[in-house]
């Protein structure tokens, strides 16, 4: 069965919050509760668990927090670890490389890649840092399917291009620029700047509310 990418976008959401609610010992949760933490409507959360999900809810008591967590998981891949690279090891590529929470949504960044002689050599997080030229050695050795770019932007459609020619499947972009690359290659982009500018707006939307004459 298909499922929608605005679908995709919420299920994440759906895990961290029955992970919190896990957390506080609660065995059981409502569609209706999971819509009010998550500012969302109950239709809708139902009709998403029910695409993914085997767990029947019950009327009164609920979906079994467990089994859901575990439906979530096993949908999203999150005990199928996928190895990936990254490219950049600057400020925000060696933030990546050090955060361990990865591991628990199935990636395991293996190697990190740059030009500056300062890094390469060196690892972050026990994580090995290599020269560029060691792309194709590396990724075609270890099967390496998805690659993260944390380079300026100047870089990032080169380094999308070396990415492809090495055998990378997919791209997860955190450079500040749209990349050109086959239809045959998944792509997410992550931009920073306009989830800032939404922020901003957000917040003189707010200011005006507030200046308003009550």
């Amino acid at each position: 069965m298909e499922v929608s990418k605005a679908t995709l976008n919420r299920l994440p959401a759906y895990l961290r919050f029955l992970y919190e609610l896990d957390r506080q010992g609660v065995t059981r949760v409502s569609s209706t509760t999971i819509a009010g933490g998550l500012d969302l409507n109950p239709v809708q959360v139902r009709k998403d668990i029910a695409v993914v999900s085997t767990v029947a809810g019950k009327p009164k008591t609920g979906y079994i927090t467990k089994e859901l967590i575990a439906d979530l998981e096993n949908f999203l891949g999150y005990h199928n670890t996928r190895d990936a690279i990254l490219v950049g090891a600057g400020g925000l590529g060696h933030a990546i490389l050090g955060y361990d929470g990865f591991a628990k949504y199935g990636l395991n960044v293996v190697a990190a890649f740059d030009i500056d002689g300062g890094v390469v050599g060196t690892s972050i997080n026990g994580k090995p840092v290599y020269d560029m030229s060691r792309l194709p050695e590396i990724v075609g050795r270890f099967n390496i399917q998805l690659g993260i770019i944390t380079v300026p932007s100047q870089a990032a459609q080169e380094v999308a291009d070396r990415m492809v020619a090495a055998g990378i499947k997919a791209i997860w972009n955190f450079a500040a620029k749209h990349l050109n690359v086959p239809a045959n290659i998944a792509m997410k982009h992550e931009d920073l700047a306009a989830s800032l500018a939404l922020l901003r707006m957000q917040l003189v939307s707010m200011d005006d509310a507030n200046n308003q004459p009550q």
